[in-house]
């Protein structure tokens, strides 16, 4: 091998290491363009909690976003007393302001027991509601109600 051969080759895997390096230690442009437009048309959303029955339920939006094809939402219920072992994709309705009732599309969770924790998603609405209520009927034999305000 000549000596320029030998030097092209010597800045060819010097450059190349040097991408390689900069690529893998720099996040991907489009997913930090991503995270700054959601976090301007993305709205926090609180908890809410209901305890009746024996039961705790607590519900937190965890994707409510017009421009987002599913909604979710992250269910948990606590009790020591109940068996918690019903089908929610039965017992959870999603009603906006015009009183449109949406069924959830999934449950990802576990399925009985006294402690449940779980991810219901529903289609995503995109209409301009002004609220929405997640409804969920018979834990407890009571019905729970869940309303957030939305901008």
């Amino acid at each position: 091998m000549n000596k320029k051969t030998k030097i092209f080759v010597v800045v060819l895997a010097v450059t190349g290491g040097s991408l390689t390096f900069y690529f893998w230690n720099t996040p991907a442009l489009n997913v930090m363009q991503t995270d700054s437009e959601t976090a301007t048309t993305t709205q926090k959303f609180d908890s809410r909690i209901d305890d009746q029955a024996n039961v705790t339920v607590t519900v937190t939006p965890i994707q409510l976003s017009r421009n987002s094809d599913e909604w979710k939402f992250n269910v948990v219920m606590d009790t020591h007393s109940v068996e918690l072992d019903q089908n929610m994709i039965n017992i959870v309705v999603l009603i906006d302001d015009q009183g449109t009732r949406y069924s959830p599309l999934n449950w990802e969770g576990s399925s009985g027991g006294h402690h449940r924790e779980g991810v219901l998603t529903f289609q995503g609405i995109v209409t301009s509601t002004k609220f929405i209520e997640l409804k969920i009927s018979g834990i407890g034999d009571v019905t729970r109600d869940f309303t957030w305000q939305l901008d």
